[in-house]
C-alpha cells in the first residue's frame, strides 16, 4: 500500500461518517425541534396567527407563518410536507378537497368562524317575519346550502332529513310561513335588502356593505356551525405534541380578546 493511500482512506472514512452524522441530523428534525411552518391566507387569517406566533412563544413553540394568495395552495403544499399546518379553510371545503383530491389530511382543531347572518330593513327580529316574506339566499350551492342550514336553525323551515350541507330549495320539506325564496348573486345580495324582507349574506360581503353580523344580523350561526374554520395537518401528525400546543395557543384568551377587540364582530372565536 503506498503512504498516501492510509490518510486519504481515513479522511474518507471520516467524511462518510460526518455524512450519516448529518443525514441522521436532517431526518430527526420534527416539528418539536424546529420552528412548524403554518399556512395562512392573507388578511384576518394571517393576522390573528401574528398573534398566535406570539402566544405560542412562550409555550416553547416557533411558528414561522407561510402567506398564500389562493385556497387551493395551502393544501397542496401540506399534503408535499412544504408546510406542517394551514389555517384558512372551514370543515366542508376541507372535506372536499380531501374527497376530490385523496390529501391525508386532517382538522385538529376548531379557529373562527366567519359568520353568515340574516339581516332585514323591515323586521328586527325572525319573529316578525310575516307569511309570505320574500327571503334574498346565495344562488351557488355551498353558500345556499349554508344559507338554508340557518334558515332551519331558527325555524323558518325545516329541510329533508338527508339534505346535508348542500341542501337545495327543493329540500324543503316544511314551510309554514310560505316564505318565498329568492337565490341571487352573493355579492349582490347587500344591496337587495331594501327589495327582500330579509336575505342571509356572508361576512366578507356583509363588511362591504358596512354590515357587522354581531350588530346588525337579526339571526347569526354560532360556534357550532360546521363552516367553523379548522387548524389541518397531515394525519400521520395528528398527535404530535408540537401541534396540540399550536392548538392551545391558538385557543387562548390573548388570541379570543384580540379577535374581538380587532375584528369587532365580524370574525367570531369557534371554540
Amino acid at each position: 500500500m503506498h503512504k498516501w493511500t492510509k490518510p486519504i482512506a481515513l479522511a474518507l472514512a471520516l467524511l462518510f461518517t460526518l455524512g450519516l452524522v448529518a443525514g441522521c441530523g436532517k431526518q430527526a428534525a420534527t416539528p418539536s425541534d424546529r420552528p412548524i411552518k403554518v399556512g395562512v391566507t392573507a388578511g384576518p387569517h394571517a393576522e390573528i396567527m401574528d398573534v398566535v406566533k406570539k402566544v405560542a412563544e412562550k409555550d416553547g413553540l416557533k411558528i414561522q407563518v407561510v402567506e398564500f394568495n389562493d385556497y387551493v395552495q395551502p393544501n397542496v403544499a401540506l399534503s408535499q410536507g412544504d408546510i406542517d399546518a394551514n389555517s384558512f379553510q372551514h370543515q366542508p371545503y376541507l372535506d372536499n378537497m380531501v374527497a376530490d383530491r385523496k390529501y391525508d389530511i386532517v382538522s385538529i382543531a376548531k379557529t373562527v368562524i366567519f359568520p353568515m347572518g340574516i339581516y332585514s330593513k323591515k323586521v328586527k327580529t325572525i319573529a316578525d317575519v310575516k307569511p309570505g316574506a320574500v327571503v334574498a339566499i346565495p344562488n351557488d350551492p355551498t353558500n345556499g346550502g349554508r344559507a338554508l342550514l340557518l334558515l332551519e336553525k331558527v325555524g323558518l323551515i325545516k329541510l329533508k332529513p338527508n339534505a346535508g350541507l348542500k341542501a337545495a330549495v327543493t329540500d324543503i320539506a316544511e314551510n309554514p310561513k310560505n316564505i318565498k325564496i329568492k337565490e341571487l348573486d352573493a355579492a349582490q345580495i347587500p344591496r337587495s335588502l331594501d327589495d327582500v324582507d330579509i336575505a342571509a349574506i356572508n361576512t366578507n360581503y356583509a363588511m362591504t356593505a358596512g354590515l357587522v353580523p354581531t350588530r346588525d344580523a337579526i339571526a347569526i350561526e354560532d360556534a357550532n356551525s360546521p363552516y367553523a374554520n379548522v387548524i389541518a395537518v397531515r394525519t400521520k401528525d395528528k398527535d404530535n405534541p408540537a401541534f396540540q400546543k399550536l392548538v392551545k395557543a391558538y385557543q387562548s384568551e390573548e388570541v379570543k380578546k384580540f379577535i374581538q377587540e380587532h375584528f369587532k364582530g365580524s370574525v367570531v372565536a369557534a371554540w
